[in-house]
């Protein structure tokens, strides 16, 4: 009986003891949050998430803590261009939301759809286009059955960045497709925004956007379904105004695409047709 007691309170006590020592490293992982040290909090998180108990109520702090930094860390290499470790971290991230959707309330489960975006942004960084529409085709099918937030997520998605010339160049992605009556209304699919930066790299002015713009076909032989049409905001001196050498069907060859948008951005206009405006 004696030696029975012996075990139990051996035992007992290393659990206290090990979760003792999971709250002293938390509390530097939160620490580290505090202090934007995400790489280092991340370190930390990712090896006490697993060690924890997940009916201690300390794990809910720790997975919580741990999807922030996760997601801070996917965002810093995204930002860098380093798509192949924000890959890795977004899809990370996902796994780590999967986990926490049951656990947290519905604003937290939106997180997904974001991450999803961002998961999308690092393929096509990555030109690997082709698996990025496995994730496109989530939130998709998000929007279809109306279960995207209500914000700018719930109409159109970012899906491309980079950056060119000491330019910041932002893709975006509408959901809605091509009206019926193409002669009552005009839409743009696809939109790039191109930026000027500020020291730091981030967005300082808009300078121009290029509308992937549905085309109104008035003559019916015409087989393409949408033009490239470049657009001024703040740039001075530039080229503007309709490139017909760029044309994409209603599904549009995304790879291609993006291509041809590094293409503008070089100059190779190479329009067959094409109404020049010049903002001065």
């Amino acid at each position: 009986m004696k030696t029975k007691f012996i075990i139990l309170f051996l035992v007992v006590s290393s659990c206290m003891y090990g979760q003792t020592g999971i709250l002293e490293k938390y509390k530097v992982a939160a620490s580290s949050l505090r202090e934007d040290n995400f790489s280092n909090a991340y370190k930390i998180l990712k090896e006490i998430e697993p060690q924890c108990d997940l009916s201690d109520t300390i794990y809910n702090y720790i997975l919580w803590d741990y999807v922030n930094a996760t997601t801070q860390v996917e965002k810093i290499f995204r930002d860098k261009e380093i798509f192949d470790s924000s890959l890795a971290y977004g899809l990370e991230a996902l796994k780590l939301i999967e986990k926490g959707k049951p656990v947290f309330d519905e604003k937290f489960g939106e997180r997904e759809y974001w991450m999803v975006k961002n998961i999308i942004v690092s393929y096509y960084g990555l030109g690997q286009i082709d698996k990025a529409q496995k994730y496109k085709d989530i939130l998709y099918t998000a929007y279809k059955e109306k279960k995207l937030p209500q914000s700018t997520i719930g109409k159109y998605f970012n899906f491309s960045f980079f950056k060119w010339d000491g330019k910041n160049v932002w893709g975006y992605e509408w959901y809605a497709d091509l009206p019926q009556n193409r002669n009552e209304s005009s839409f743009s699919k696809v939109v790039y925004y191109v930026y000027s930066t500020n020291a730091d790299g981030t967005d300082k002015e808009q300078l121009f956007r290029l509308h992937v713009l549905m085309f109104h076909k008035i003559d019916p032989s015409i087989k393409f379904d949408y033009v490239l049409t470049k657009r001024l905001e703040t740039a001075k001196n530039e080229v503007s105004g309709t490139l017909y050498a760029y044309t994409y069907n209603e599904n549009i060859d995304f790879k291609k695409l993006q291509n041809d948008i590094k293409e503008v951005l070089k100059g190779n206009y190479q329009p067959e047709a094409q109404t020049i405006i010049k903002k001065e």
